[in-house]
C-alpha cells in the first residue's frame, strides 16, 4: 500500500470534544496506510510547503478563527489534490469570518431547533431521520447505507448548488416556530474544487454520535475517497 499523509487539525469550541474526536479515527487512517500529522491551529494551512506533502485533511475546529493566509493556503492544497474532511461543527461551524472558507466548504450551520414543544428557554435533543438521496444511494460513501435516525443536534445548514448532497435531513415545524414549512437541509455532502474533494458530515456532535455504526462509515469512507491517490 501506498503511503500517504493524512493532517488533523484540532481545537476551537470544546464542547465539541475535538481530540476526544478525532482521534477515534486515528488508528482506521494508520490501518488504511497513511501517515499521521496532528496540529492544533489552523495556521498549518498557511505553510504551502507543508501542505503540499499533504493528502488528506481532516478538521474538527469549531468556531474559532484562521488567518487569511491559512484559509487562502487550505483552499490552494484542496484545488492542487488534497482531501477535505470533516463532521458537524467541526467544518460546517469553522471560521465564521471567513468568506474563502465558507465558499470552499459549501454549508454553514445557521441553527440546531431542539424538540417541538420542549419548555421556553430549554434544549432539548431531537430524534430525527437522516434520509439518502438517489445520488447517495449510489455514491461510494454511502451506497448500502439505509436511512438512519439519531438522537442528537440536528443541523439545519445554509448551502449551494454545487454540492453534490448524499443525505438530508427535514427540520419540522409544529405551527408554532417562526418558520412556516418544513426545512431540509443537506445532512452529507461532497463537494468538488479543482483537483481536490471535500466531505462534510452535519452529525458528530459528541464522540457517542460519531460511533454510531452509520455515522463512522460515511466520515471513514468519505476519508478513503477523499484523499489524494497516489
Amino acid at each position: 500500500m501506498t503511503q500517504r499523509t493524512a493532517l488533523i487539525v484540532r481545537g476551537g469550541w470544546d464542547q465539541h470534544h475535538p481530540v476526544a474526536a478525532t482521534e477515534r479515527f486515528v488508528p482506521f487512517l494508520e490501518k488504511s496506510g497513511f501517515t499521521l500529522r496532528i496540529e492544533d491551529s489552523p495556521e498549518i494551512y498557511a505553510d504551502e510547503v507543508q501542505m503540499g506533502g499533504v493528502d488528506l485533511v481532516v478538521q474538527c475546529v469549531t468556531m474559532s478563527q484562521a488567518s487569511g493566509e491559512a484559509v487562502a493556503g487550505l483552499q490552494r492544497a484542496i484545488a492542487a489534490g488534497t482531501g477535505f474532511v470533516g463532521w458537524h461543527g467541526g467544518i460546517a461551524d469553522s471560521f465564521r469570518a471567513s468568506a474563502g472558507y465558507l465558499q470552499l466548504v459549501g454549508g454553514q450551520f445557521a441553527a440546531h431547533p431542539s424538540v417541538l414543544g420542549s419548555p421556553e428557554g430549554e434544549y432539548a435533543h431531537p430524534t430525527y431521520r437522516v434520509e439518502m438521496t438517489d445520488a447517495g444511494r449510489e455514491h461510494p460513501i454511502t451506497a448500502g447505507l439505509d436511512d438512519f435516525e439519531l438522537t442528537t443536534e440536528q443541523y439545519w445548514v445554509l448551502s449551494d448548488d454545487l454540492n453534490d448532497v448524499l443525505a438530508t435531513t427535514t427540520i419540522p415545524t409544529d405551527g408554532t416556530r417562526p418558520w412556516h414549512r418544513p426545512i431540509t437541509s443537506p445532512a452529507v455532502w461532497t463537494r468538488a474544487w479543482g483537483a481536490g474533494r471535500v466531505v462534510v458530515a452535519t452529525p458528530g456532535h459528541e464522540p457517542a454520535v460519531l460511533d454510531d455504526a452509520n455515522v463512522r462509515t460515511i466520515i471513514e469512507r468519505g476519508m478513503l475517497w477523499a484523499a489524494r491517490t497516489k
